[in-house]
């Protein structure tokens, strides 16, 4: 379905106002000082988004592409706004954090943001949340890099908006290996435009296969990989990721885990089916499998690196390069079947790591720390926080009736159709599952197993804490009982995505 931006239709415009709401509200966002006032704004700018991403959801479904020409220009020559049914559900899970998190936000960013840097900090997070909502949505490969930059600016401002100076060094870190990152995209994207003249990613995907086997789109290829492994923190690339969630206030944490590395994983996914999906290295050998072996050490290593951290922020850190591992595992398979698992655990992901972070968070406002020596008896002192975070454990551990079970079989059942490699491939999962339990269960026997401090208080979260976590928990069980909508979703996208479908 093409529409024009020609006059104003809310419906028709829908893909324009995706990105420029709150691209316009982050400037006003930074004039309102008075107390809450900035956090109140970019709570209904995050419900107006919302709104829109669930209105293209819809559209999608039922009409199939919607490509919006800005300006009126025609793609390929004007730049194009194309929606599918990949990155609308990208555009779901952005959106939906976001408004989630801004009510646990409004209590976090209390204890942990100065209250003179509010409307900057909400600021920052309108201009993340334009820039990865962009990303998600433009069918330019410029384009991609534009808005990968803005998010990654306004990124570094969030990580190092928080009271602790590590923070600064963890953000500087970031911006380093970001910037790393955003110039092998630039060169990749710049090589392309070299050999095809062209700039549209479904103009690309025309103009690339003729020309697969040439040696400059083979560096495109590379540069381009290696750049999104950078910004997603994909092993060996991870290492910004660590300090970058540990050492950030709580709701940064809480945002960027569920929604940063998940836009990432999608540009992933759309140049290595979309533009590379012909681009082979030697005979038979897609691009995309490249990705398979850091993908393996990724979950195998980031789920060992957790078991052995005394920082609960740092050990769901490790933990999210471990869940990198398995949806990067989808894109490498190859297969129909791996690249629904990989889609439908952007979504799964995105709710069981995001309630894991909220229950932590909610831990350093009452405890003041979240080292596991912190989470003593807090089964007694917090018992509604700690039994979520216990929840979202079981489904990040992939146990039956949770999201992570969901995923994990499908991922499972992808990798055991590749034959006896795939046997191997599902023993390394299970391994990996297995390893998630253990580190899962050191902060259980602590907070249940041990006695609380006597003289420690026994006060739990704030409701406006406990109830976005305990929305996500309870999606984490409604989607890991009823999966037919995510992984029905994530199925059709992923048929379009390898061309299969129109």
């Amino acid at each position: 379905m093409a529409t024009e931006s020609a006059g104003f239709d809310l419906i028709a415009n829908l893909p324009a106002l995706q990105v420029a709401l709150p691209l316009v509200a982050a400037p006003v966002c930074m004039f309102l000082k008075p107390k809450g006032l900035a956090w109140l704004f970019a709570l209904l700018v995050s419900a107006a988004t919302f709104a829109v991403s669930c209105l293209l959801l819809q559209q999608v479904m039922e009409l199939g592409v919607v490509s919006y020409a800005m300006g009126g220009w025609a793609p390929p020559v004007g730049i194009e706004y194309r929606v599918d049914k990949v990155n609308a559900f990208v555009l779901l899970i952005v959106s939906m954090i976001s408004l989630i998190a801004l009510p646990y936000a409004r209590v976090a960013s209390a204890r942990e943001i100065p209250l003179d840097k509010h409307n900057l900090f909400y600021t920052a997070w309108l201009l993340c949340l334009t820039g990865m909502l962009g990303i998600a949505i433009t069918g330019d490969a410029f384009n991609i890099f534009v808005f990968l930059e803005i998010s990654s600016l306004s990124t570094y401002v969030l990580i190092a908006s928080g009271r602790d100076p590590r923070a600064l060094t963890a953000s500087f870190n970031y911006l380093v290996l970001g910037t790393l990152g955003a110039t092998f995209i630039l060169i990749g994207v710049g090589l392309l435009y070299i050999m095809t003249g062209t700039l549209n990613i479904a103009d690309l995907a025309v103009r690339v296969p003729p020309i697969a086997d040439q040696p400059p789109v083979l560096a495109a290829a590379g540069f381009l990989t290696v750049g999104i492994a950078l910004k997603c923190g994909l092993f060996p690339a991870h290492f910004w990721l660590p300090n970058g969630y540990a050492y950030s206030p709580s709701l940064v944490a809480v945002f960027l885990s569920a929604t940063a590395t998940k836009v990432s994983v999608y540009v992933m996914m759309r140049f290595q089916f979309t533009v590379f999906g012909d681009v082979t290295v030697g005979e038979n050998f897609d691009f995309a499998n490249l990705l398979l072996p850091f993908a393996v050490i990724a979950f195998l290593v980031g789920s060992a690196s957790a078991i052995f951290q005394q920082d609960m922020k740092r050990m769901l850190a490790w933990s999210s390069v471990a869940q990198i591992g398995y949806m990067i595992t989808g894109i490498g398979l190859g297969s129909v079947e791996g690249v629904t698992a990989g889609i439908v655990h952007l979504f799964n992901h995105a709710l069981m790591k995001a309630a894991l972070f909220m229950a932590v968070g909610a831990v350093f406002l009452r405890a003041g720390g979240v080292r596991l020596v912190r989470f003593e008896g807090l089964g007694r002192r917090m018992p509604l926080t700690m039994f979520a975070f216990v929840l979202a454990g079981l489904s990040l551990i992939g146990v039956p009736l949770t999201v992570g079970f969901v995923s994990k079989w499908y991922l499972v059942q992808a990798a055991l159709a590749q034959g006896p490699v795939g046997y191997f491939l599902t023993a390394l999962i299970l391994a990996s599952s297995l390893m998630a339990v253990i580190y899962v269960w050191r902060v259980v026997e602590v907070a249940y197993f041990r006695d609380p401090d006597p003289e420690a208080p026994r006060e739990e979260a704030p409701l406006m804490m406990l109830v976005p976590m305990y929305l996500l928990v309870g999606g984490c069980f409604w989607f890991g009982i009823d999966s037919e909508f995510t992984v029905g979703i994530a199925r059709e996208a992923a048929l379009q995505l390898m061309g299969l479908a129109p």
